[in-house]
């Protein structure tokens, strides 16, 4: 395809896919360029196959059916982004590299591509740490785990981030003797020092060794023929395969940013404002390649506000990522939304706490290990009066990942927390631990109050 669009979106995983769909329903004539097939990172080689991965562990089949589980859910969520169904839905597709060579202008392969107007969505790829060693030893990374057929009988893995400690559980469970090891002081750095010592107890009795404060001096190969990794304390880790789970890093290059003056900051990523406009006129961007939340939703999200900020002629919308949700799949599940409790002590916040083991569905189920925590402060004005607003939460549970979307849609809709309490829920259901955690605020519950936030 050559000629001019209406609207290019270049990369075709959540954030492209977001943008280009948006279009599409604004009638205008959209462009994808996608150097793979579209669905990206998220369907190919991140949420789709490690979520298949850890319901199949879940579920206790052997590794070869958990991989076939892995290549069936690729397969039936890729038919739906494919470019005949793209296609479908009003999205012309190019499958290629592209790069700009002017402003306006962009080659695919080759083949030159013109637009007033942009939306880069090239999303991010492994970092790979410099430990000398590494590069001469079959590391694995997110993109090629999912490609083994026979489990490892012992994998080690560097980072205790979501990717790291998803993927660690799930390899147990498959049968694996599993090492994580972590420089920074535990699991999880992101999330409640209480959830992380949770996640660490649990992948303890589980038999999962977890190292932190522990950094790699240098990788080799094993004379067994698998990996050994040299310690900075002095000891030594030795493992069938290696996982490589310590980060991203935004792919830009060889996109000809200079050419149409997109700045990246020192870390790569594309620079962008609130409404996602980059520092060049018409050239928006979203997703992973923006430093911004690295979540699929996330990226989705903003997809669609890039495009339509890049499409309008009058009001834009600026992208507020304060009440996104995310979760990391562990068991049980980490959940999150807005503050920490560390992060809300200086806007006067309480904080509400619900113990799993006083929760009848989790008592019923046999599933006490987790909480849920609420954090509100006070609101303009009006300060505490109805329990002021939601400033974060965080759920450490089964279903913690479901359960996490009503303090998010509290948040997002910045209700009253008393609502929270107020509002009826299902008797026993994981979401009844909300309304017994938000009770709090107004009045004890199990012997329980809201107190005040502690930094």
């Amino acid at each position: 395809m050559t000629g001019d669009c209406d609207l290019v979106v270049i990369g075709g995983g959540a954030a492209g896919l977001g943008a280009a769909r948006a279009a599409a329903r604004s009638r205008v004539r959209v462009l994808l360029v996608s150097d793979g097939p579209p669905g990206g990172d998220c369907t190919f080689t991140g949420c789709v196959p490690s979520k298949a991965l850890i319901e199949a562990a879940v579920r206790g089949r052997p590794f070869p059916a958990a991989a076939q589980q892995v290549r069936d859910a690729i397969d039936a969520i890729a038919a739906t982004e494919n470019p005949q169904a793209l296609r479908r839905e009003g999205i012309d597709v190019m499958l290629g590299r592209a790069r700009f060579v002017a402003p306006g202008c962009l080659h695919v392969d080759g083949q030159q591509v013109s637009s007033r107007r942009f939306v880069i969505a090239t999303g991010a790829t492994p970092f790979v740490p410099a430990i000398p060693g590494l590069a001469e030893v079959a590391y694995l990374t997110h993109e090629t785990v999912f490609d083994l057929t026979e489990g490892p009988g012992s994998l080690a893995v560097l980072g205790g981030g979501a990717v790291g400690c998803e993927l660690a559980q799930a390899f147990a469970r498959l049968g694996a003797r599993v090492t994580v090891i972590e420089a920074g002081g535990r699991l999880l750095a992101k999330e409640e020092p209480e959830a992380s010592r949770l996640i660490t107890e649990v992948f303890t009795q589980e038999g999962i060794d977890v190292r932190v404060d522990t950094r790699v001096d240098e990788v080799a190969t094993d004379p067994a023929g698998g990996v050994r990794l040299a310690l900075r304390d002095g000891g030594t880790v030795t493992a069938q395969r290696l996982l490589v789970a310590v980060g991203r890093t935004p792919v830009t290059d060889g996109l000809g940013l200079s050419a149409v003056g997109v700045a990246v900051n020192e870390r790569g990523y594309v620079v962008t404002d609130d409404h996602l406009a980059t520092t060049a006129a018409g050239v928006y961007a979203a997703g992973d390649v923006t430093g911004r939340l690295p979540f699929t939703h996330a990226a989705f999200h903003m997809g669609r506000i890039a495009a339509g900020n890049a499409l309008s002629r009058r009001r834009r919308r600026r992208y507020d990522p304060s009440a996104t949700p995310w979760v990391t799949f562990t068991d049980p599940e980490v959940a999150r939304v807005g503050l920490t409790e560390a992060q809300a002590a200086p806007r006067g916040a309480r904080v509400a706490w619900l113990p799993m083991t006083d929760m009848d569905r989790a008592v019923a189920a046999d599933r006490t290990q987790g909480f849920v925590k609420l954090l509100a402060g006070p609101r303009p004005l009006l300060r505490n009066l109805g329990g002021g607003r939601i400033l974060g939460a965080t759920i450490v549970a089964a279903r913690a990942g479901e359960m996490i979307h009503e303090p998010a849609l509290a948040m997002e809709t910045r209700m009253f927390t008393g609502r929270l309490a107020a509002a009826t829920h299902a008797y026993p259901t994981w979401s009844y631990g909300i309304q017994l955690t938000a009770a709090q605020f107004f009045m004890p519950v199990a012997g329980r109050h809201a107190r005040p936030a502690r930094g």
